[in-house]
């Protein structure tokens, strides 16, 4: 029976979740590191504290979190280095996932970027992780015609 009132589940799938984003803090270390984890991101051979470290100590402005009610739910880390701009770490919480937040995330990175006068951004994918192919299809990144080659300088553990 029909009393003309919406349910509550309804009235939820209509609120958009619209996240606040700022710069990195070095107290937002724990949250984004725990992101990270749930997100799959971390891999045996990068110590996600050595790597934040690392990347504030370049202070560029370039590592963004988003939040929600003050909880870190995304993640983007970015670099310039003259030539072309990088993405690491671009992460939203499962279940806010394909909601437009990673694309949100992934827009002020460009921004950023072009600000510095950046030509074009390389990113990398993991072949576990192939899934975010479409993600990155849907915001205008092709595959490139490329290999990727890597030598460790530092060890991480």
């Amino acid at each position: 029976m029909d009393l003309g009132f919406e349910s509550l589940r309804d009235r939820q799938k209509k609120i958009m979740i619209i996240p606040s984003y700022r710069k990195f803090k070095k107290t937002d270390t724990e949250a984004v590191i725990n992101l990270w984890q749930t997100c799959k991101l971390i891999v045996p051979w990068n110590d996600p504290v050595k790597d934040i470290k690392r990347k504030l100590s370049i202070k560029d402005n370039l590592f963004i979190i988003g939040e929600i009610n003050n909880k870190i739910i995304a993640t983007a880390m970015a670099g310039y280095d003259g030539h072309r701009g990088y993405i690491y770490y671009l992460a939203v919480l499962p279940e806010l996932q394909k909601k437009g937040i990673g694309s949100s995330v992934l827009s002020i990175i460009e921004k950023k970027l072009y600000k510095l006068g950046c030509p074009k951004i390389n990113l990398f994918v993991r072949n576990t992780n192939i899934k975010v192919k479409a993600f990155y299809k849907t915001n205008n990144y092709e595959m490139q015609d490329s290999q990727i080659y890597g030598k460790r300088l530092i060890s991480d553990n």
